[in-house]
């Protein structure tokens, strides 16, 4: 019998959510994303032992404050974890601009174009590269003048119709909108449990997909954020999807049949073409209480991921040898 994970992968690009190495050899995805909490994840992992040592070595022959050099470690390992992902997988790796960059288009711009520079001197070229910016009207404003010079984006922390309509007006790549954390906040809020059909999170996912679709949008539409493999079977057939080692693992160990959910030539529904600029765009993600929450939690937390990061990185400078 054929495994759903192998089903899927027949009608959609599998990319897996992790900077696990080993995970990524056994699943074999197309692309892989990362991002703060998973870089502090992967950090933590034998397997990176000598790339966070030789990043530590690099910052410790750096000068300035011990702030500052943590912080450029931080910066350069996304980079490092990223090249040997690279090796792994035939697609592209995502990596992810600082979350408390979010508010900053010319920061993040700028954060961009170093992080596509250090892939470069590693010999990694842009092509293989996305570029994850959060969905605000900065990081969207980022994406768009980067998209211009030919460098590809994913707008990641997405949960609004208004963020995907801004998205695909920026001419960008692909976005990341999120499932399960759609779900997370509507069972808190309403305390019902959903099936997968009901999730708010699929719906959500499923009426980007059918707004892209037949609007002829080209933005990839990659599924992300996943608390089930129920939730990954209701978009089977989704642009990409980006699901986690242990989902992953769920659907290679289930031989039962996988029904195609989304299908290009029969998106479903859509409403008409929305025109935001920045008023009407604030206005809408402000009108969204579960969009504007769960975009500002997850830029807290993933600028939390990366604090905790850089402290890790500043405790492993001060025992290096002077």
């Amino acid at each position: 019998m054929t495994s759903k994970l192998d089903q899927l992968k027949s009608m959609t690009v599998v990319v897996a959510d992790t900077g696990d190495l080993e995970a990524i050899k056994t699943f074999r995805p197309v692309d892989c994303t990362t991002n703060p909490s998973l870089v502090l994840k992967a950090a933590e992992l034998p397997q990176y032992k000598d790339v966070i040592d030789g990043a530590v070595a690099w910052g410790a022959k750096k000068g300035g404050s011990k702030e500052a050099i943590a912080a450029a470690v931080a910066d350069r390992l996304p980079v490092l974890f990223g090249a040997e992902v690279s090796k792994l997988v035939p697609g592209r790796v995502s990596t992810e601009v600082n979350a408390d960059l979010s508010f900053d288009t010319e920061a993040s711009l700028a954060r961009a174009r170093e992080i596509i520079a250090d892939y470069a001197a590693l010999g990694i070229p842009r092509e293989r590269i996305l570029i994850k910016l959060a969905s605000t009207w900065e990081g969207i404003r980022a994406a768009e003048v980067l998209q211009k010079e030919g460098i590809d984006c994913n707008l990641t922390l997405l949960f609004s119709m208004a963020q995907a309509a801004a998205c695909a007006d920026a001419g960008v790549f692909l976005i990341s909108p999120f499932v399960g954390r759609i779900l997370d906040w509507y069972v808190k809020s309403t305390g019902k449990t959903f099936e997968p059909e009901e999730d708010p999170g699929v719906l959500s996912v499923r009426q980007i997909y059918a707004y892209y679709k037949k609007h002829g949008i080209k933005t990839v539409v990659m599924g992300a954020s996943f608390r089930s493999t129920g939730e990954i079977e209701a978009l089977a057939g989704c642009d990409r999807l980006t699901i986690s080692p242990a989902l992953l693992e769920k659907l290679a160990a289930d031989e039962g049949t996988l029904t195609r959910k989304l299908d290009a030539a029969n998106p479903g529904e859509a409403g008409p073409l929305l025109k935001l600029d920045e008023k009407a765009f604030r206005w809408h993600l402000n009108e969204d209480a579960m969009a504007t929450e769960k975009l500002a939690e997850g830029i807290r937390q993933f600028a939390k991921d990366l604090g905790t990061l850089r402290g890790m990185i500043a405790k492993k400078l001060e025992a290096v040898p002077a």
